[in-house]
């Protein structure tokens, strides 16, 4: 089933337009001088340099991590997807120049890679385990992908599918070919975006190899390792859980080992089950995804919780300050959920795809775009942060820069791509998934429809849709009511009508002509969310969320020891937007308490007599925005009374 996902999408929205121009005016320029080590402070890259190097138009060393090849790729796909909603040409030709020094790094069979080219020429495909080949080249082909499509120029793409045609000579079933690969999952899923664009079959072949071929017996990874010389040990204690390669795909219930390569992983079973009409694997990533978002997933949508290993761990298992939770990790849960909502339209995909957007992805960026968190813990004491090296992962306030720098190119790529998640289409169906202002053409059915959403979305749950179709005719729109949305309201043309809801979405179906407008009211409330029982983290707390905002407490608010406060949870809890604090926010103001001692005497250990309480006010601001206002206290969860 080869599908053509084109969709002509313009953000126009308040919200998310202010990250896309951030992106193009802030933070594309600003990586773009990162990786020519043009940031004072900053880690650096090297990544441009070894392009010329591997192009033989400079002398030196590979620096760098194995992998640094794909910051740069992502920094082109920020690039490409900025130019579709910004368009710029001078930023296009800056793109233009570097594709062409790319070209000129590649090798003639077709191989790209500077590690390899500079640093160990004669050892292409020997430890795939640990090496990120693979890796480098899906992001490589993602950007290719990404850069046709926006700008209809080739050069990059011709690139790529001379390196994807090596690959596939390399790799698969065949006698003579590895049967192997990469450690860290990616070229999967771009080899099926490839294929949509190509359709060259050959590609969803190889695709559905890498996939299969996972975890199978003798061990690929093995059998490697003797061939170096190796016996084979691995620094990681759950060995190859680390890459989700202990078990055959089919075979895996729960997520395990790093993060990033299980949803990236997930991310392209779902797209191959949805090419394949394959409903066995289908089923493997439905499991998966229960396993995921019912237990092993923060409020903000953070996955990922242990720093060793960057990795999930095991139900229930959210410690707060502890939490490694990767920028990287929330990115390809955003991800996954598109493609499982491309594979069918149940709002859980949507509901987790939100909170993963508004919440554990752009608290990895600084508001004014120059800053990343690569770890997003959901509790901060910057004494313990600086002093325990079990809290050595967590950063108290952003940094302009990493020696691995996946993350800052990641979230920008993200944010730039962002109208890319607010609809599918199937049949006769068009769906809405994110409520983000828009103007778009979608091919629904046997033509193309224009829509046109307002939204006021997060702070107001207001939305207005003018519906375009190219002629008169019948076909249905789906609307996503969001888990948090006690109630909604929609109206077509100014009058309700009746709708079916399946699956978490309202089925609007009816003869569409040029101009209705569909209006929708979602009912915005400050819900107090309590954690499992089982997660014994969140025992005796709570945290608040209003819409799909996630809320923190946050020292410059409430001062510090915040442990030490306990919100009253059954009054009411304000809500008003602040225009003056960071950027416009909603803020939540809540009663509570403070304990304080009270004739301690220097006293560690107390009785009750000792401790007394005082009145306070609590202010809440969005998850995202903390650490805008320098180093401090926060906490997502509180204590109650």
């Amino acid at each position: 089933m080869l599908e053509q996902r084109t969709r002509h999408i313009h953000v126009t929205d308040d919200f998310w337009g202010r990250y896309i121009d951030i992106v193009k005016e802030k933070v594309i320029p600003y990586q773009w001088a990162a990786l020519h080590d043009g940031i004072e402070g900053a880690a650096p890259s090297h990544a441009i340099e070894n392009l010329k190097i591997a192009a033989g138009e400079a002398e030196g060393e590979f620096h760098g991590f194995v992998f640094q090849d794909s910051d740069v790729a992502k920094w082109i796909e920020a690039a490409a997807y900025t130019l579709a909603e910004r368009p710029d040409p001078e930023l296009e030709q800056r793109c233009d120049e570097l594709i062409a020094l790319i070209s000129r790094a590649q090798q003639p069979d077709g191989y790209l890679n500077t590690h390899y080219t500079i640093k160990a020429p004669t050892k292409r495909w020997t430890n795939l385990r640990d090496n990120h080949e693979l890796y480098v080249a899906g992001h490589l082909i993602e950007a290719a992908v990404a850069y046709y499509e926006t700008t209809g120029k080739q050069a990059l793409l011709d690139v790529v599918c001379k390196f994807a045609d090596l690959i596939d000579q390399v790799f698969g079933p065949e006698p003579g070919k590895l049967r192997g690969y990469d450690g860290h999952q990616e070229i999967e899923l771009a080899l099926l975006k490839l294929y949509r664009v190509k359709g060259d079959r050959r590609y969803l072949r190889l695709a559905q190899f890498f996939i299969e071929e996972r975890g199978k017996e003798p061990h690929f990874f093995d059998d490697e390792a003797k061939k170096r010389g190796e016996d084979g040990t691995f620094w990681y204690s759950g060995r190859y859980e680390y890459s989700q390669s202990h078990l055959p795909v089919r075979q895996q219930q729960e997520a395990t080992g790093h993060a990033v390569r299980a949803v990236y992983m997930y991310t392209a079973m779902a797209d191959l089950a949805n090419e394949t009409d394959d409903e066995q694997l289908a089923k493997v990533c439905r499991t998966l995804w229960d396993n995921v978002t019912n237990q092993q997933m923060y409020i903000t949508g953070g996955i990922g919780s242990a720093e060793f290993g960057e990795a999930f761990t095991f139900a229930y298992d959210l410690p707060n300050d502890l939490a490694y939770t990767e920028t990287c990790a929330s990115i390809g849960l955003v991800f996954w959920a598109k493609n499982m909502l491309e594979l069918e339209a149940d709002s859980r995909y949507g509901d987790v795809m939100e909170r993963a957007l508004y919440n554990g992805t752009i608290s990895g960026i600084q508001l004014d775009g120059t800053k990343f968190f690569y770890v997003n813990p959901l509790e901060v004491w910057p004494q313990a942060a600086k002093h325990r090296h079990d809290l050595k992962h967590v950063k108290t306030e952003r940094q302009p820069w990493f020696g691995c720098a996946c993350c800052p190119p990641n979230i920008a790529r993200l944010l730039a791509s962002i109208g890319q998640y607010i609809y599918t289409t199937k049949n006769q169906t068009g769906f809405i998934h994110l409520y983000i202002g828009n103007e778009s053409t979608l091919t629904i059915g046997s033509g193309e429809v224009g829509l046109k959403m307002k939204s006021s979305f997060p702070w107001k749950g207001e939305v207005g849709l003018e519906v375009n179709p190219d002629t008169s005719r019948p076909f249905t729109l789906a609307f996503r009511i969001p888990s948090w949305a006690n109630d909604y309201q929609l109206t077509v043309n100014g009058h309700f009508v009746d709708v079916e809801v399946r699956n978490g979405y309202a089925y609007v179906e009816r003869t569409w002509q040029k101009g209705d407008h569909i209006s929708i009211q979602f009912p915005l409330e400050t819900k107090v969310i309590y954690a499992h029982p089982e997660v014994r983290a969140n025992a005796g707390k709570i945290a608040l969320q209003r819409g799909p905002i996630v809320f923190c407490a946050e020292e410059a608010d409430n001062g510090n020891n915040l442990q030490s406060v306990a919100i009253r949870c059954q009054e009411n809890i304000d809500a008003s937007f602040a225009n003056d604090r960071l950027n416009g926010v909603i803020v939540l103001e809540g009663k509570g308490v403070r304990t304080v001692t009270a004739n301690a005497n220097g006293s560690l250990y107390l009785t009750k007599e000792a401790l007394q309480t005082e009145e306070v006010t609590l202010q809440f601001i969005p998850y995202y925005a903390w650490a805008n206002r320098g180093e401090g206290e926060m906490a997502v969860w509180l204590r109650h009374i």
